[in-house]
């Protein structure tokens, strides 16, 4: 059974989720990163053996726009899918029930659904080292409960009920967008890796703040450390979400 592991993971802990799941379903693996702007997504078609594993972080409660727009020009091919929704320990809301839809209009056929918590791609306190060893024993659990239901569903007909809106909630608008500070030595790696090309290639210090999708993708990547957010702005998210983020969330399997 060929495997497409196909995930946004710009800081990656949507990544290593993925991963621990993929890799107990099969060692036949392709990876697609939908952070890649520089993938022709249209020309990806699978077929109808094929299992794929499609993972995304929710953004404000929703599946990344830009991811979104990506899955839809592939070809899922009535392949199997497994959707899974990462969230840095606040909640998912319409996250799982919109990536599940858009799967579906994909041309995949939805056989699972999971959402997993994962450390928080601004505030690091909130979910700190998740997916932890904890985390890995569930996922695992749960991959081999999707392979029991391949095995024994021989109809290929699947039905779920995953939690969340329709019509989904309203998209965030604005974010925190990263600046470079003096540290910042112009290597240009931050625009390289940007999954929105939202960094100018001619003047790394200037973000386009409406292309920007505020995923801390530069932060992560500058190997100077030259890349924040303001302090402040970032004291007021930490304030806002401590109720609600500090006790530990559970991963949730749907099949």
């Amino acid at each position: 059974m060929k495997i497409h592991r196909i995930v946004f993971s710009p800081t990656g802990g949507t990544q290593r989720t993925a991963d621990i799941i993929t890799e107990e379903l099969g060692d036949d693996i392709n990876n697609i990163d939908l952070t890649d702007f520089g993938i022709d997504f249209s020309e990806l078609n699978f077929e109808q053996d094929d299992m794929a594993v499609i993972a995304v972080p929710s953004y404000g409660g929703r599946v990344p726009a830009l991811a979104a727009l990506r899955l839809k020009q592939i070809n899922g091919g009535q392949a199997r899918c497994v959707v899974v929704c990462v969230y840095g320990n606040r909640a998912y809301e319409d996250t799982l029930i919109e990536l599940s839809d858009l799967a579906e209009e994909s041309n995949f056929r939805v056989i699972s659904a999971v959402a997993a918590a994962a450390e928080h791609s601004i505030i690091h306190k909130f979910a700190a080292g998740r997916p932890d060893r904890q985390d890995r024993d569930e996922l695992c659990g749960f991959a081999k409960k999707i392979l029991e239901k391949i095995k024994n569903n021989t109809s290929q007909k699947f039905a779920l009920k995953i939690p969340g809106n329709r019509p989904y909630k309203e998209s965030g608008r604005g974010g925190l967008v990263p600046e470079a500070d003096d540290k910042c030595d112009g290597c240009g790696l931050c625009a390289e890796k940007c999954p929105a090309q939202a960094i100018s290639k001619e003047n790394i210090k200037i973000t386009d703040s409406e292309k920007c999708i505020h995923c801390m993708r530069c932060v992560v990547k500058c190997p100077r450390s030259a890349r924040k957010v303001n302090e402040a702005a970032v004291s007021a998210v930490e304030n806002a979400l401590s109720k609600v983020c500090s006790e530990r969330k559970n991963n949730e399997l749907y099949i």
